[in-house]
């Protein structure tokens, strides 16, 4: 078959998909992650630290599986890098679980998208990478919905706000250091170093904090867990699917599941500032990426005619 024939077979198949494969893995991990703020926000009685030392722990089990049979070497190489990634991402897991816990659920998931942003700025700093003017224009945008979000709205308490910036701080800070990592170490040892430090910082919390659950929230916890795990299968196919800028927009679908949820469920109720507030922070995040996306196929055009 000539290459004429070979592209028309090509765009027939891929106009009867609906969805590419990469988009429908990162719909569904999108979906696990959302309900898996379900269940966390179930456990509202369960300290967070202590959600984090479950979460990992199932987590940790498949990944050492995984380890296992591909033979990979789970200390690694870069020890120190690997501890810091896992205690930024620890810390982000624990301060998100604690403001899904104290705050509506569209809210803190919103304050979560904020990482991008700030996974940017740090990369300024750690990787020397350049900001364009025009992002800033779109961070202030999104700040701007943080504080449409809070209001004046007293069953929003201040501190909580903080904890879900500080969880998108320290992701930002986590995702530079995978990124560091990139090609020194197996994905899953990165991860199961992440796993390794949730259990011994949440094993050290629970010693003095502990909850023993109750009932149906030990099937909770497993559930955090599992779903957890689902959305990083999910997410890491999606990501191996496809380019990272094609698919990583549709991540922000979890802001529905978040309303939808937080409104069936909870009988979470949202005003119009605080919609306008989540419209703001989501336009702003969306916009950066379309812009970089946009600036990163000019610049690639322009190395091609050269």
């Amino acid at each position: 078959m000539n290459i004429t024939g070979q592209i028309s077979e090509t765009s027939s198949s891929d106009s009867k998909t609906f969805l590419s494969e990469g988009a429908r893995n990162m719909l569904l991990a999108t979906f696990f992650f959302g309900l898996m703020n379900v269940f966390v926000k179930q456990l509202e009685n369960i300290p967070a630290m202590e959600i984090v030392f479950f979460r990992c722990l199932v987590s940790l089990v498949a990944c050492w599986f995984g380890l296992r049979s591909k033979k990979v070497d789970w200390l690694g190489n870069n020890r120190l890098l690997l501890t810091l990634r896992g205690t930024f991402g620890t810390l982000a897991l624990f301060t998100f679980f604690l403001t899904i816990q104290n705050i509506p659920l569209a809210s803190a998931v919103t304050l979560q998208y904020l990482s991008p942003i700030f996974t940017t700025a740090i990369a300024v700093f750690f990787l020397n990478e350049k900001i364009r003017p025009l992002h800033w224009l779109f961070y202030l945008i999104s700040f701007a919905g943080v504080f449409f979000i809070k209001g004046f709205n007293s069953d929003f308490p201040l501190i909580f706000l903080f904890t879900g910036i500080v969880s998108a701080i320290c992701s930002g800070a986590a995702y530079n250091l995978v990124r560091s990592l990139k090609g020194q170490e197996h994905p899953l040892v990165i991860v199961l170093h992440f796993q390794l430090v949730g259990i011994v910082v949440g094993f050290l919390f629970t010693v003095f904090q502990w909850t023993t659950p109750v009932g149906i929230e030990w099937i909770y916890l497993l559930a955090t867990g599992i779903l957890t795990q689902l959305g990083q299968v999910h997410l890491t196919k999606a990501l191996q699917a496809e380019q990272v800028a094609k698919v990583s927009i549709l991540n922000y679908t979890g802001i529905f599941y978040a309303l939808f949820f937080g409104w069936f469920l909870f009988g979470e109720i949202y005003n119009l500032q605080t919609v306008a507030g989540i419209l703001l922070v989501v336009a702003g995040v969306v916009m950066s990426i379309l812009y970089s996306r946009r600036r990163t196929n000019v610049e690639e055009l322009e190395i091609t005619k050269t």
